[in-house]
């Protein structure tokens, strides 16, 4: 079985390489999709594309739209959606994917430390799995694909 797993949030650490590689090691069938990463072509997408802006909230509104449309099409796409919550920054944009997810009935997986369990209740209730690590997202997803458990240590 191939899936297409779509990744979203935070885009400070490197958690997506991390997902890719620990799925490259067990030779998973995956696509993977995410977010432009690169913060300063996600912010300003709107106004390099569609023209300059002189108040700020216009010019991050373009961006926000612009950005909008390859998030809804990629989670459209995705047969699992994994949102990681990191350490630092509100993450809204992250709640946000997820809850769309969770209204189109996508598999979601969410990603986040002990710290934020409280803070995320909310949206881990919503998740079918809730994890810590990347080795965790890519043990769930070669159990999904596969439907064996991963060897003993």
């Amino acid at each position: 079985m191939k899936l297409t797993v779509y990744l979203s949030g935070e885009i400070h650490t490197d958690w997506r390489d991390e997902v890719a590689a620990a799925c490259a090691k067990q030779n998973l069938d995956i696509m993977f999709l995410g977010p432009v990463t690169d913060h300063a072509a996600s912010d300003d997408c709107g106004v390099e594309i569609m023209g300059a802006e002189p108040d700020k909230f216009w010019h991050d509104h373009k961006g926000a739209k612009l950005n909008a449309i390859r998030t809804r099409t990629a989670i459209g796409r995705a047969d699992v959606v994994v949102v990681r919550f990191g350490e630092k920054y509100k993450q809204w944009n992250a709640a946000f994917d997820a809850g769309y997810a969770a209204a189109l009935g996508k598999a979601l997986i969410i990603m986040h430390g002990s710290d934020h369990q409280h803070a995320l209740k909310e949206v881990d209730g919503a998740a079918l799995a809730t994890v810590e690590t990347a080795d965790q997202v890519a043990a769930i997803l070669d159990y999904v694909i596969t439907g064996k458990l991963p060897a003993a240590s």
